[in-house]
């Protein structure tokens, strides 16, 4: 299934509209911090798109290197300017180090989420660890750029500065609340997916192991999934009233439930019958043809076949349950990326 990563990196949000190009007031000051940072959020808003509507991991890598090469960039030509404004160094201080927090988060941990990632489908305990760390990382960079905007705030109000939000600005802050929206609503309804999903898979290994209790413990568990997840969803609000991803949700679990009502007593039940006839075969095989009464051997080729119909008729209903197993995934998939592309901006 396809994992999204989302680094919601922000920056100030805040510009300062001057036409003077003058190093000599606050106002030029600010100015001067903002065009440099203003790359950082073009990149920022190119990376997040590209998560949203790329498919391509290469490019996705291409695009948050790129990002943490404009943030270093950006780090660079601040240091430059060893006195701030007027040799007031303690805002100017504190864009650097935000920058540097950014790179940290940017690099390293994205790095660890990546890792987190690739063993995330093993459990449903390391899915949602994964997600959990992403949405916290993406917290602290969130925390982090409030304080960077107090801060913007007190240099303004120490020389009375009158912040303006620019249009560009004002966009690409919409822009990332809205992502920020999106993804967070896909991931809890892909949690809620992904338990039933792996549960199954888990059932799945039972029934190709003839593990009659674990087949019964596996599918009760995804029974209850099921019911717990249906009902979970009714919490989360769809973006937009976009329901696209939530009645693919139920649709799965509903799936899921069924198969364990009707699926699965079919498989236990021709579990159950082959042992039995496994058993009946031993026995007669261990008897000389002597020994063999009349009767054991009616038995016998009675059982061989009705076992032979169960084979056609389990074979027959294993194809059907996998198909259908199949096509929901590939239905919750698609749906998902509908969503995801449908709302996440692409301007």
């Amino acid at each position: 299934m396809k994992k999204l990563i989302t680094i919601s990196l922000l920056l100030l949000s805040t510009t300062i509209k001057i036409n003077a190009q003058e190093f000599k007031t606050a106002v030029d000051y600010l100015s001067y911090v903002n065009n440099i940072e203003e790359p950082i959020s073009k990149e920022t808003w190119k990376y997040t798109k590209t998560i949203a509507h790329s498919k391509s991991a290469k490019r996705i890598e291409n695009v948050r290197k790129s990002l943490i090469k404009t943030i270093q960039n950006a780090k660079s030509n601040l240091e430059k300017n060893k006195k701030g404004f007027n040799g007031d160094l303690e805002f100017h201080q504190k864009v650097i180090s935000y920058l540097e927090f950014s790179e940290l988060m940017i690099s390293e941990e994205y790095a660890k989420i990546v890792d987190m990632q690739e063993i995330a489908e093993q459990s449903y305990d390391y899915m949602e660890a994964y997600i959990l760390t992403r949405e916290k990382v993406n917290e602290r960079i969130k925390q982090e750029h409030d304080n960077l905007i107090e801060s913007q705030k007190e240099f303004a109000k120490k020389y009375k500065v009158n912040l303006v939000e620019s249009d560009d600005s004002s966009k690409f802050k919409k822009n990332m609340e809205i992502s920020g929206e999106v993804f967070k609503y896909q991931s809890n309804l892909y949690l809620i997916f992904f338990k039933c999903n792996y549960t199954d898979m888990l059932l799945s290994q039972s029934i190709q192991n003839n593990d009659l209790a674990a087949i019964q413990q596996n599918s009760n568990s995804l029974q209850q999934y099921a019911e717990e997840g249906l009902e979970k969803i009714k919490l989360y609000k769809p973006y937009k009233g976009d329901t696209v991803l939530e009645i693919a949700t139920i649709k799965s679990l509903n799936s899921y439930k069924d198969q364990t009502e009707k699926y699965i007593p079919q498989i236990i039940d021709f579990l159950t019958y082959s042992s039995k006839f496994e058993e009946i075969k031993s026995s007669l095989e261990r008897k000389s043809e002597k020994d063999r009464t009349k009767e054991d051997v009616d038995l016998y080729n009675k059982m061989v076949k009705e076992v032979n119909k169960k084979i056609n008729d389990y074979n027959k209903l294993n194809s059907e349950n996998v198909s259908s197993k199949n096509k929901q995934i590939a239905e919750w998939n698609v749906a998902s990326e509908k969503y995801i592309s449908r709302h996440v901006p692409n301007d």
